[in-house]
């Protein structure tokens, strides 16, 4: 009984004048089920698309192809974009790299699918994912593995990991990631990519399935930085509907690549580097990144923020329940704020215990064992004290980027990972989809943009160096990933 799960002991009397209250408030919601649903017009033609096989889908990055066309001009007129398979594009199928949603269509468009279309984008279709986005490296998808484009084989890095693959290869001019601990730019590192992880809340979320309210970013990855400041000037800005924007400060970010970079400061974050599993490749590429600015006219001098080394600690104690009730509890968009519930994927969502939780991977489990123990056991005080904590790590970046304009430090601690066979032992799989995820995730907690540049190769796999900035100062992270990008191949770095 109903009464049992919530630890009542109701005697008949109470049982039989509560079931009275309980009748006529179901009225109410029978009323809300008769009424039309309010959700944003749908005004570009489209088909449901295709699943492409074969040479058409080398790398296994596309989940579905589907020409979306917007107007005749604009700032994005001729490019064309894929887009993470957790972004709603109306009549097309969405996934999220997991059985549980198969043959789910959505029936509206993500605000920023509507922005990119007016500005005259071309959107190809949707990119393949890790299952439920949860995976630094990309052999977790329920639709088999992608593969890196600098060499097949290895992993492209995740959780956006079609969309890095499909750019590096050159299938499309840019691609739309989300990103709550670094899931688009690990795969922008992996990929020799430009991915920016932008303000929280520079760009609306409203209409993409959400892992955690607080941590969610949708942002661009491009080939190059003119291309990533021209797409955020399309994405971002208030939609009016997502309330993780508060008064966002929007900018002309094509305006700052003027390859100008005197006067500029770069803090080398020390405590970003020498992790235990730290690759020393990795590390020495991403300071002789610092060395190529300092070249450049740069002041580059060392910066220590000692707080850093826990703030992947700090984000695991909160998304570790975050995402547990996010995803699965409050299926993929929560409760408790004022933005737009697509009913839809709650409702596809909804009863995956039943029987569909059974074909989840293993690092998926183990997260829904993990949450669902801590909530059971500390019942939300963690999750509480660790955003709490947050606070002060983000007072600890400000203090740094109060002598410095811009930190430097690597995107992802490790080279990435041959892809694994189908057959590993579940705890090697959940390793690897776990490892070198330490210096991209306090971003997402302190809200700072951050965007990954390519900066080099090891044994033929790009190495990413990561730019981080005040809020809503990404012009000044663009102005200095245009100059590296000017004086330079990456690839021969």
């Amino acid at each position: 009984m109903l009464a049992d799960e919530l630890g009542f002991h109701l005697s008949d009397r109470d049982f039989a004048a509560f079931a009275g209250f309980i009748d006529d408030a179901m009225i109410s919601y029978d009323i809300v089920d008769a009424l039309a649903d309010n959700l944003p017009a749908v005004t570009y033609p489209r088909t449901p698309g295709y699943r492409p096989e074969g040479d058409e889908n080398r790398y296994n990055a596309w989940y579905v192809k589907s020409r979306v066309e917007g107007k005749k001009r604009g700032k994005l007129a001729g490019k064309t974009i894929a887009l993470k398979d957790t972004i709603c594009l109306a009549g097309v199928p969405m996934m999220n790299g997991a059985a549980a949603l198969e043959g789910y269509v959505p029936e509206t468009d993500a605000t920023i699918v509507t922005r990119m279309l007016d500005a005259g984008g071309t959107i190809l279709g949707k990119a393949n994912t890790e299952a439920f986005s949860l995976s630094a490296s990309s052999h977790t998808s329920a639709l088999g593995p992608v593969d890196n484009p600098h060499k097949p084989g290895w992993s492209a890095g995740g959780s956006s990991s079609g969309c890095g693959a499909l750019v590096a290869a050159g299938e499309v001019d840019m691609a739309i990631g989300c990103d709550q601990a670094g899931s688009l730019r690990i795969p922008a590192s992996a990929c020799g990519l430009y991915g920016m992880k932008q303000t929280y809340g520079l760009v609306p979320y409203t209409g993409i399935l959400s892992q955690e309210y607080n941590v969610d970013h949708a942002g661009p990855m491009t080939r190059t930085v003119a291309d990533n400041a021209l797409l955020l000037e399309v994405l971002a800005g208030d939609d009016g509907i997502d309330p993780r924007q508060h008064a966002p400060k929007v900018r002309a970010y094509s305006k700052a690549l003027t390859g100008d970079v005197k006067n500029l400061k770069i803090g080398v974050l020390e405590e970003g580097f020498g992790f235990d599993d730290s690759d020393t490749a990795v590390d020495a590429k991403v300071r002789n990144a610092a060395a190529r600015f300092k070249k450049l006219g740069v002041e580059v001098r060392p910066v220590s923020v000692p707080m850093h080394r826990v703030g992947a600690y700090i984000w695991r104690v909160f998304a570790g329940e975050g995402y547990y009730h996010n995803i699965w509890m409050r299926n993929g968009f929560g409760t408790d704020h004022g933005g737009l519930y697509v009913t839809s994927v709650i409702d596809a969502l909804a009863g995956w215990q039943d029987g569909p939780g059974d074909s989840f991977p293993p690092h998926v489990k183990i997260r829904l064992l993990m949450g669902h123990f801590v909530s059971q056991a500390f019942h939300g005080r963690y999750y509480a004290k660790a955003l709490n904590i947050s606070r002060r790590l983000r007072e600890a970046y400000d203090a740094a980027l109060s002598e410095v304009d811009l930190l430097l430090l690597p995107t992802f601690t490790v080279l990435p990972n041959k892809l694994p066979p189908a057959d590993i032992a579940p705890e090697v799989f959940a390793r690897i989809a776990f490892a070198g995820v330490v210096n991209t995730p306090p971003f997402n907690l302190t809200h700072h943009p951050a965007l990954s540049l390519p900066c080099g190769k090891v044994d033929g796999l790009p190495i990413g160096a990561m730019l981080v900035a005040k809020h809503f100062d990404e012009a000044t992270i663009y102005r200095a990933a245009h100059a590296f990008e000017q004086a330079g191949d990456w690839q021969g770095m």
